[in-house]
């Protein structure tokens, strides 16, 4: 039986702490290997990017692969064609599907009738690959999670639903603080809890970020929602991070972000600079995280 990677919730508990340390052996040795030895990988991506884009094309090619990339304007990502036939027409060419998307429906439509491994590259609903990179991150600054508390400040989106799946696995509490009306799917939240996840909601950014040891945030407006800017704009004015919002944390805190950052909208200048960031320590981990994350997946088919 082939496995997927959409969602952190895909993973058991001791695989999402093996894919850390798998990941941070790998950066320690700038692993390489011929596990995709004269394999060929799709990727798919409706949406632009350079970190996603450029860590998967690397993490392919040091497994010993090689990449064929496309956009929606090259592919029939369900335009044309029933998705479920794009899926079964990739899975006779290629060894497995990267997929960079809108909507979550598509990953699973994919993976349903595709019989190669599908991997979630982003969605609306979900950032999987980019919150297990910063699983990493957090784990070479703070090995152990127990007892941290993670801020996330601003849009309830994809990047926090993921974050709140990680929780069920990394026992550090999540406090997020959300405007009204930007909260994060319920349904999300729910199960996390249901699975014993350490999750708060709050309205406070002050609430959230006091006494953080990461505090996280992202774009008040993502791609695709450009038409909701000068609004989320007004909404989001006392969701920034800035000195104050940073006094209120641990002393050793430290700032993340997944980037494109906006700086002087949801982060300054002065925080995004600073040594209590390290965006760019979570953009490189990028890299080795997506090689451990292509490792299980394509290792552990039934």
């Amino acid at each position: 039986m082939k496995k997927d990677f959409l969602t952190i919730l895909d993973l058991t508990r001791e695989e999402a702490h093996g894919l850390v340390q798998r990941a941070a052996a790998m950066k320690s040795q700038r692993y390489t290997s011929d596990l995709f030895a004269d394999q060929v990988l799709v990727m798919i991506f409706e949406k632009a990017s350079t970190r996603t884009r450029l860590s998967f094309e690397v993490a392919v090619r040091r497994l010993g692969g090689s990449v064929i990339f496309m956009t929606d304007r090259e592919s029939q990502l369900g335009r044309s064609e029933p998705l479920k036939d794009t899926a079964r027409v990739i899975a006779r060419y290629a060894e497995g599907i990267i997929v960079r998307t809108f909507g979550q429906d598509k990953l699973h439509e994919l993976a349903k009738y595709a019989d190669v491994p599908v991997v979630n590259a982003l969605s609306d609903s979900y950032h999987p690959c980019q919150v297990m990179s910063d699983m990493l991150t957090m784990y070479e600054h703070t090995p152990e999670f127990e007892g941290l508390k993670v801020a996330w400040i601003g849009d309830g989106n994809n990047m926090a639903h993921s974050f709140i799946n990680a929780a069920v696995h990394f026992p550090y509490k999540l406090v997020l603080a959300c405007p009204e009306g930007f909260d994060p799917d319920p349904a999300i939240l729910a199960k996390a809890k249901e699975l014993g996840a350490d999750v708060t909601l709050t309205r406070d950014p002050k609430e959230a970020s006091a006494g953080a040891h990461y505090i996280n945030t992202d774009v008040w407006a993502s791609m695709g929602q450009e038409s909701e800017q000068a609004e989320r704009e007004k909404v989001f004015a006392q969701f920034q991070v800035n000195k104050e919002l940073m006094a209120l944390a641990d002393p050793q805190c430290k700032f993340m972000h997944c980037l494109p950052a906006h700086r002087g909208e949801e982060v300054t200048e002065y925080i995004f600079e600073s040594p209590a960031s390290i965006v760019f320590d979570q953009a490189e981990n990028r890299l080795h995280m997506q090689m451990a994350i292509l490792e299980w997946v394509f290792t552990h088919q039934g």
